[in-house]
């Protein structure tokens, strides 16, 4: 479970009655990107980045897995990508053997939480990060990016309701407001 896993550093900014303000760090991640219009599976993606952090690099070097799995759609194509444990740098993290991992610096980023548990499917996703948008727009707050689901547990092992699933949506935070 994801108790156990590494997981950014963040710090809480601001909590709402439904959602939270946290400032999220500058990371490294290890993405793989589709064509939206390509049908392929988010087990798919997965697979291609635990492959990569289970040895399939120019090392042959495990790395430990971490929590969030972060999915999005941005510019016509469906990413998914991995936080890379911090005690790396991207000049330490061994190189992939696949083209479709990308290793990538992460800016810190101001981002509106909103959790929930049990499924995360597309059609309850999209619901929610509607729901997000209007929370943040009824606070004042502009949305500064595209939403992302990040899921903490392994669906195929943890039970529905103890699933932490959450909705990540970057956000304009005026300094005068910390």
């Amino acid at each position: 479970m994801a108790e156990n896993l590494e997981e950014p550093i963040f710090e809480v900014i601001q909590k709402y009655s439904d959602f939270e303000i946290r400032k999220y760090f500058d990371t490294i991640q290890a993405q793989v990107a589709s064509p939206s219009t390509e049908e392929v599976s988010s087990s798919t993606h997965f697979r291609e980045i635990a492959s990569y952090i289970f040895g399939n690099n120019n090392k042959s070097q495990n790395i430990s897995m971490t929590a969030p799995v972060h999915t999005w759609n941005k510019n016509d194509k469906t990413l998914m990508a991995f936080t890379m444990p911090s005690k790396f740098n991207i000049e330490k993290l061994p190189k992939p053997n696949s083209s479709r991992v990308k290793l990538l610096e992460v800016e810190g980023k101001f981002i509106a939480v909103l959790k929930f548990s049990w499924f995360s499917g597309n059609t309850r996703t999209e619901k929610l990060i509607q729901k997000l948008q209007k929370l943040i727009k009824s606070e004042g707050l502009k949305q500064k990016g595209v939403p992302k689901l990040a899921v903490y547990d392994n669906p195929m092992t943890t039970l529905p309701f103890a699933r932490r699933n959450e909705i990540h949506l970057p956000i304009e935070w005026p300094t005068n407001r910390q």
